[in-house]
């Protein structure tokens, strides 16, 4: 059913020109040069330092590895980092 279901919105995101992220719940990462990020549709902080953050996504982790790393922002379902970004990795 789930296999159904995810059909249908690839289906109907295609047919109404939507963008993927916002019918599949897929992560939005937005990235200025190493510097900044911004995530959205997270679900949640798992773990965060200066030098790394990783972050509940609903299919999955993602991690990012840096220096000096700041929480500049951080929202329901959106996050923003500065620092030195040296690594992002999406762990399904």
């Amino acid at each position: 059913m789930r296999s159904l279901t995810r059909k249908i919105n690839q289906w109907t995101a295609k047919l109404l020109d939507l963008p993927q992220d916002v019918v599949s719940d897929l992560p939005r990462v937005t990235m200025i040069g190493n510097v900044q990020l911004y995530i959205e549709n997270h679900r949640g902080v798992i773990e965060f330092s200066n030098e790394a953050l990783k972050l509940a996504l609903s299919k999955g982790q993602l991690e990012i590895a840096g220096k000096d790393l700041v929480l500049r922002a951080i929202l329901t379902e959106e996050v923003f980092v500065e620092g030195v970004i040296h690594d992002i990795k999406y762990i399904p």
